[in-house]
């Protein structure tokens, strides 16, 4: 099971919880100290590589192919920066975006199903590729701009996959996810500012939460192999629809 972004967040979350289930579990991220962290805690494997450099996803493809048969990976590595109309949003900002939400699942899909195959082949029976996109890739909004442009990118990219793949035991799972409450995305987004990270969550009651979002990964994967969950939609009850957010508590309506 290789899970990538794992450094933080939901996949953090979701290796720890693949642990727990006793899968064999390499978490992949560019970050080596939260890796080792990581690892210590878990006993995970690790590897340190940014998916945004196709020397360092060769690198990983050839860890993988020398440490055993891989049966599973969660593209989860991903991010958005900004808010800005499409007229003044940052290049620079878009570009990243696209890099490390859909040129680097691609880059890693490309690199892993071969040994995901070789799995296969090897008696496993099946596979599975898990994308994390977003609703933003579904529905567009006001501020989505780059990031509505990269998962809606990484959207269709998952589902010609799943065409592509069409007679394999090859499971393609796509997660979107809503409001999710995380240390890190918020941050990234607006630049490092953590009052706007925050803000953003104020009043929301019960947003998700990593581990909600691991727990649905984990139970795709784990479902019996003929069953294939093609698209999981999860979001906070407080959230209607990507814009559509309760603040403050539930209740009925008189």
């Amino acid at each position: 099971m290789v899970v990538t972004g794992a450094s933080s967040g939901i996949g953090a979350a979701t290796a720890r919880l693949f642990r727990e289930h006793g899968w064999n579990v390499v978490g992949v991220a560019r970050r080596a100290d939260r890796l080792r962290t990581l690892q210590a805690e878990t006993g995970a494997d690790v590897f340190t590589a940014d998916l945004t450099v196709q020397a360092d996803v060769d690198a990983l493809r050839d860890y993988l192919a020398a440490s055993g048969p891989v049966h599973a990976l969660v593209n989860n590595a991903g991010g958005a920066k900004g808010l800005d109309s499409v007229e003044a949003g940052s290049i620079e900002d878009w570009a990243w975006m696209y890099e490390i939400n859909v040129l680097a699942v691609k880059r890693v899909t490309t690199a892993i199903l071969p040994l995901l195959r070789s799995g296969i082949d090897s008696g496993a029976g099946s596979a599975d590729i898990v994308t994390v996109t977003s609703i933003a890739g579904h529905v567009a909004y006001l501020g989505g701009g780059g990031y509505n442009a990269a998962k809606f990118a990484a959207h269709a990219m998952t589902e010609v996959l799943r065409l592509e793949l069409s007679g394999e035991p090859i499971r393609v799972i796509e997660i979107a996810p809503g409001m999710v409450k995380t240390d890190e995305f918020g941050l990234v987004r607006f630049d490092g500012d953590a009052d706007k990270a925050v803000a953003a969550y104020d009043n929301v009651p019960d947003p998700l939460s990593a581990e909600d979002i691991a727990e649905t990964i984990v139970a795709s994967v784990e479902r019996p192999a003929h069953v294939n969950l093609d698209l999981i939609v999860i979001k906070p009850v407080a959230q209607a629809a990507t814009t559509r957010i309760a603040r403050g508590p539930l209740k009925v309506r008189e």
